[in-house]
């Protein structure tokens, strides 16, 4: 279930590092996803496991319910997941798992099963609270950066002519690929918290450090799931809030992958999805395009984000009986 997660993930954040690059003519599609997975792949190798500690710390129950609370959240999470898809919505994977993770706790144990946590002093988000936080903060920190990207390109690149084309492109290549990599170590590093969780109470590692193969298989996962139909999401954050240029494309994916860099070090288990989309609200308001944004996609999308939570907390709660049965 922590793989199938990934790669409904897949379907929804890995896509979103690639969007940009695919709508705006940077890359074919078979290109844009070896780039992907490149970086979803390098990702959780390469910057730890920081974020995994966080969603590994949500609940707190006995070890003989561990297997059925993991089990029921992400069956919650997934079906979330695929829904959204369906409809081509960027939802928030993050809020999906984290609402998942925290309905069942709740249904198996009460409010003491969930470890609510905070913000420590040292600004590293702690239990549901804390990861609520971070996904919270993450959306205004994209739109800041795709704002300030854009103008800063704008004013570079205001007496350009067509000569500078190749070196957008290059350019959208090099911060696609670098989110992609952000990508891949905060969200592929939630699945492996998940996996850490249930390997712990299996008695297979004696502490949350999740062995290296979990790293690899849960970023291919992310992968395998954008190879198979993250197209939907790329239509929405290419096209449907606002059209974007090679220019934007650039800003975005700039902006966006220095949001998630810095969350994935903080150990923030931040959504991709959440961050690409306001950034692009940021970049339309940086060329002083407010109207050519199409808000009735960004309301849609808003609305998906608020009953993420909830929802898939919902969802977990049902699927919970038939994990009980199961474990």
């Amino acid at each position: 279930m922590a793989l199938a997660y990934a790669l409904t993930n897949g379907l929804h954040d890995a896509a979103n590092s690639i969007a940009a690059l695919v709508a705006t003519g940077g890359a074919r599609p078979s290109q844009a996803i070896v780039l992907a997975t490149v970086g979803n792949v390098l990702g959780p190798l390469v910057l730890g496991t920081a974020v995994a500690d966080t969603i590994a710390g949500i609940v707190t129950v006995s070890r003989g319910d561990v297997i059925a609370v993991v089990g029921a959240g992400l069956t919650g999470a997934v079906a979330w997941n695929f829904f959204t898809w369906s409809r081509g919505l960027p939802s928030s994977s993050g809020h999906a798992l984290v609402g998942g993770l925290a309905g069942a706790a709740l249904v198996d144990a009460g409010v003491h099963a969930v470890r609510w946590g905070g913000v420590t002093s040292g600004l590293r988000p702690v239990g549901v609270i804390g990861s609520l936080v971070a996904l919270a903060v993450a959306p205004v920190a994209g739109f800041v950066a795709g704002f300030a990207v854009e103008r800063l390109l704008r004013r570079s690149l205001a007496r350009a002519t067509d000569r500078v084309r190749p070196g957008v492109h290059a350019g959208q290549w090099l911060m696609s690929g670098l989110l992609a990599f952000g990508h891949g170590a905060n969200d592929a590093s939630k699945s492996v918290g998940v996996v850490a969780v249930v390997l712990l109470a299996d008695g297979s590692i004696d502490t949350l450090h999740a062995p290296t193969w979990t790293k690899v298989a849960c970023a291919l996962s992310l992968s395998f799931g954008t190879m198979l139909g993250g197209w939907p999401i790329v239509r929405t954050i290419g096209r449907r809030i606002f059209r974007l240029r090679p220019v934007d494309g650039l800003a975005l994916e700039t902006g966006s992958s220095l949001v998630l860099l810095v969350s994935t070090v903080a150990g923030a288990p931040v959504s991709t999805t959440q961050v690409v989309s306001t950034a692009v609200i940021g970049v339309g308001a940086g060329r002083h395009r407010w109207r050519r944004i199409r808000w009735p996609v960004v309301r849609e999308i808003a609305v998906t984000w608020l009953t993420t939570l909830p929802i898939s907390a919902g969802l977990a709660a049902v699927a919970l009986l038939p994990w009980r049965w199961l474990s």
